[in-house]
């Protein structure tokens, strides 16, 4: 019997070679630059700033005119209106518009504003026969007065006529641009008075022939 179970014995199994687990790969670096700019995006739900003109337009002023001010924007241009209304409303400034000179007088005399932006070029009457009418009104005759144009020769009309106004701004325009000629005109009160002096004839002549369009 020992003999034949010495045949019936099963031949011990070879040992079964350890096979190591496979090893993580490698880290691609296309995958953590993808991870980086995953990042990058959650950061990018952040609310965006709303002020997009550049340096210049976030430029801070050293003064403003009192929140409240009333300003009205005579002018044809309802871009130039609308552009000038979106500065002065983000400055806290009350707006009022009118798009022809005799409809501005007539607002003019009945909401006496703080300040006042005419065009010079205008359907029917002219900015300066506006201006003219609003310093002979005891309504008006103080009310600081910035005229406004694109044109070459009403630039220098301005300055060769001087009837009363109290600055100049020229079209095109920044809102530094805007926020500088009424700085200029406000009293240790911070409110706009009438009175400013205007440029001088050489600085004139340098607008006139910087000046384009109408």
């Amino acid at each position: 019997m020992a003999f034949l179970d010495f045949f019936r014995r099963k031949p011990p199994q070879a040992a079964k070679p350890q096979v190591a687990p496979p090893s993580a790969p490698a880290p691609d670096p296309a995958d953590a630059s993808d991870a980086a700019h995953a990042d990058e995006l959650i950061h990018d739900d952040a609310p965006l700033p709303t002020d997009h003109g550049g340096p210049e337009r976030r430029a801070q002023h050293s003064r403003s005119a009192r929140p409240g001010t009333t300003v009205l924007i005579i002018d044809d241009s309802a871009t130039i209106v609308a552009l000038l209304k979106r500065m002065l409303r983000q400055n806290q400034y009350e707006v009022l518009e009118a798009f022809d000179a005799e409809t501005g007088i007539e607002i003019a005399r009945r909401e006496v504003p703080g300040l006042i932006f005419l065009d010079i070029v205008l359907p029917g009457m002219d900015g300066f026969n506006a201006l003219r009418a609003l310093r002979r009104d005891p309504l008006t005759k103080h009310v600081p007065i910035i005229m406004i144009s694109g044109n070459a020769q009403a630039t220098e009309q301005f300055y060769v006529q001087r009837i009363g106004a109290d600055d100049f701004l020229k079209k095109p325009f920044s809102r530094v641009d805007v926020f500088n000629r009424i700085e200029a005109l406000l009293d240790a009160d911070d409110i706009p008075r009438h009175g400013a002096k205007p440029a001088t004839r050489a600085e004139a002549a340098a607008l006139a022939a910087e000046t384009g369009g109408s």
